[in-house]
């Protein structure tokens, strides 16, 4: 691969740029974000090479990542391949899927973009927050592979390899249901967590001195950027909705037996959650 261009030089794109970098994947890093201080950032930190324009990378590059939000991405993704040149590979770092190849389902060009989904992040933004490990050992999903490029989507899957992801394939409406229940509700969680207690303590310094490694764990996600969120949410609405539907259930559940100083039911609840001991532990060990 001599050039790689990457739209949105955050978190994930800047990460996936040093990590090609790293790699000796790439020989050169061409970079695009709407911020003229992100990109600044970006050449400072030697997150890429040069900083240029979308004609330029689209006629240049032979890979083009997009990580930005997924509604920027819907407006972009077409332009994009009006421009690609015929050797142009395209993916993305999305976490959904539907909604943007919706958005270029009849584009002639269609088969060069490979919808991508490597299932890794922080709570940090920025491209100061990029580093070259992030991915490693963590998956990226693959979604409707058989309507891009086979080249192509060898391609995807190299670069994908190479910063040390392992791949899953599936189609685009189940990954944003899986998406929905494994990263989109702990994300909600975590910011209604937040909300809860900021509304309720109004002390900083007892929140600061009593929470203990748990609360900073689970209230961790609640620091992430809300302009990547809020379309996410949005866009996979339906099946987070259900999501919160089954999450409401509980919750009530846990409600009722403590307002009614019910131990037994309690116990069962924590103990029916408990069985997801075994399957983390799998992840892990992998």
């Amino acid at each position: 691969m001599k050039t790689i261009a990457v739209i949105g030089l955050g978190l994930i794109g800047g990460s996936l740029a040093l990590s090609c970098r790293k790699n000796n994947f790439v020989q050169k890093v061409l970079g695009i974000d709407e911020s003229a201080t992100h990109a600044e950032q970006a050449l400072a930190l030697h997150l890429v090479d040069e900083i240029t324009d979308l004609t330029t990378a689209c006629t240049q590059a032979n890979l083009l990542v997009l990580a930005i939000p997924v509604d920027a991405m819907v407006k972009i993704l077409p332009k994009i391949l009006d421009l690609a040149t015929p050797n142009l590979v395209i993916t993305d770092v999305g976490s959904t899927k539907q909604a943007v190849l919706e958005s270029i389902a009849h584009h002639p060009k269609r088969n060069q973009f490979v919808a991508a989904h490597p299932m890794a992040g922080t709570e940090f933004s920025g491209p100061s927050a990029a580093f070259d490990t992030l991915f490693q050992n963590k998956a990226c999903i693959i979604c409707n592979a058989a309507d891009s490029n086979p080249e192509a989507v060898a391609q995807v899957e190299a670069l994908f390899r190479n910063i040390g992801m392992h791949l899953i394939y599936m189609n685009a409406a189940e990954h944003d249901i899986h998406a929905a229940y494994i990263s989109h509700i702990s994300h909600i969680s975590s910011f209604v967590l937040a909300l809860t207690v900021l509304q309720k303590e109004k002390s900083d310094e007892a929140i600061f001195e009593m929470a203990s490694g748990g609360f900073e764990s689970t209230v961790r996600l609640a620091k992430s950027s809300a302009a990547m969120w809020t379309p996410i949410f949005l866009q996979n609405k339906n099946n987070i909705l259900a999501v919160l539907d089954t999450y409401r259930h509980f919750l009530q559940q846990f409600y009722d037996a403590i307002a009614k100083t019910d131990a037994e039911k309690l116990n069962t609840l924590m103990q029916e959650a408990n069985a997801i001991k075994p399957v983390l532990k799998r992840k892990f060990e992998r």
